[in-house]
């Protein structure tokens, strides 16, 4: 038997409910795999190694209709300067926060809309 304490950091695989492979990216947008990759390393997406095979893959809600969404590169860079890297810049906005003026995560309130409340609240955890 084990006093030890949960893991006080969730498994970013775990909290983030869908991935998409840079294959599946590149395909699902039309893309050459070359342009598809061209978006991480711009920091318009923000990618990490999951799975048993440790695949390349985007969170799911990344991707909007038309490509990335734009108002997540300012999030991402204000995440990034306060210290964070691409692994708890994922986990932070798949964390669930219920004072976020809708209910869910960060990521949740981005496609709500609400990027100033959670580019606000960034730099509030980045500073």
């Amino acid at each position: 038997m084990s006093d030890s304490a949960p893991d006080p950091t969730p498994d970013v695989e775990a909290l983030v409910p869908a991935w998409v492979t840079l294959p599946d990216l590149a395909e699902r947008l039309g893309l050459r795999l070359a342009d598809a990759r061209r978006l991480i390393e711009d920091r318009e997406l923000l990618a990490v190694r999951v799975g048993e095979r440790r695949v390349l893959a985007v969170p799911e809600g990344f991707i909007g209709d038309d490509g990335p969404l734009h108002a997540l590169k300012g999030t991402f860079t204000v995440l990034a300067d306060g210290g964070m890297n691409d692994e708890e810049i994922v986990r932070w906005l798949h964390t669930p926060d219920p004072t976020l003026p809708v209910p869910g995560t960060p990521i949740d309130a981005i496609r709500a809309g609400f990027k100033t409340e959670v580019r606000r609240r960034a730099m509030e955890e980045a500073f």
